[in-house]
């Protein structure tokens, strides 16, 4: 019943705090419009930096990553509270992943903004700081390394969360010394976390296979 009662409250802490979009936050504080009526209409940092810059895309990017740490250091404090974690030390690192998958949910369709938001990446990128920040480390590495060669932000994207859940696997299992099924279960813990941020970029693919997807450029022209 504990773990139950757990669980129901990670993942209402991680839709409630997902579902704060700071894209959308910021924009309408700074500049008074809607970002998803701007650009790509995607209520993210990418088009956020394009159609309003670099102050508001930082702006955005602490208020995604926070609230994405925050969801999974909540979740994993009431699971230990509550004491549901493995035998024998309370190992609730798992509670984590539900809050992480629900910040990821409320990002996408945010209770607050009529369901449309953004997709996810960042909070899902940013739950990892708190789950693993070795983790992160891998896969802003990988993020970064194809960015600077293809100039594509969804491409870099999908493929840092396409590596995900692989990285949670082997840092689990060889860095943390963890058992093989602890290590299994957070593997599958992370897979609906990454399907759910590579089906969000549906569109971005097929735009990457018909070649008419849009290169990331610092030099880009910001809308008035």
């Amino acid at each position: 019943m504990k773990v139950l009662i757990a669980l129901i409250i990670a993942a209402a802490i991680g839709y409630l705090l997902g579902s704060l979009n700071f894209s959308i936050i910021v924009v309408q504080l700074v500049r008074g419009k809607d970002i998803r009526t701007m650009g790509s209409r995607n209520a993210g940092l990418t088009n956020t930096y394009r159609c309003c810059g670099p102050a508001c895309a930082g702006l955005t990017l602490l208020g995604d990553v926070l609230k994405g740490v925050v969801a999974v250091a909540l979740a994993r404090v009431i699971a230990g509270w509550l004491k549901v974690g493995f035998l024998p030390d309370n190992d609730v690192h798992y509670i984590g992943y539900i809050a992480a998958l629900f910040a990821i949910i409320g990002h996408i369709f945010p209770v607050y903004y009529g369901f449309k938001g953004g997709k996810g990446v960042l909070v899902g990128a940013a739950s990892f700081l708190a789950l693993d920040w070795r983790v992160f480390i891998a896969l802003l590495a990988i993020f970064a390394v194809i960015l600077a060669l293809s100039k594509y932000v969804s491409l870099s994207s999908i493929m840092a969360t396409a590596y995900g859940p692989l990285a949670v696997f082997m840092m689990s299992l060889i860095v943390n010394g963890s058992s093989f099924g602890r290590s299994f279960l957070y593997l599958l813990l992370s897979l609906p976390m990454a399907a759910l941020i590579i089906w969000m970029h549906r569109t971005n693919i097929e735009r990457l296979l018909n070649n008419t997807e849009t290169k990331f450029s610092f030099s880009s022209k910001f809308a008035d």
